[in-house]
């Protein structure tokens, strides 16, 4: 499978702190997008956003079932899910 065959679920750090979550096949794209102004309208008056975490699922049913998990998190749990990804080498997986 070609990357773009994938789905990820990704959370970014906006420029005022927050955290935003979603779900994309062309992570590198989408993120361009958001920083463009062009993404979600959450993250358009709060660019730069960076990305921070992701994760790679075969589908899209698969990839938003944990978009929806994830954005039930309060922001430590999503704060220590970061960190787990961080520490496991899981960024961009």
């Amino acid at each position: 499978m070609n990357e773009k065959s994938y789905w990820h679920t990704y959370i970014v750090r906006c420029k005022d702190d927050t955290l935003y979550t979603g779900i994309s096949n062309d992570l590198e794209e989408r993120i361009k997008k958001h920083n463009l102004g062009k993404g979600a309208a959450y993250t358009r008056g709060r660019r730069p956003v960076e990305l921070i975490c992701s994760e790679r699922f075969a589908t899209h049913k698969e990839a938003a079932q944990r978009e929806c998990a994830i954005k039930k998190l309060t922001r430590q749990q999503k704060e220590n899910l970061i960190a787990f990804h961080k520490t496991h080498g899981k960024h961009n997986s």
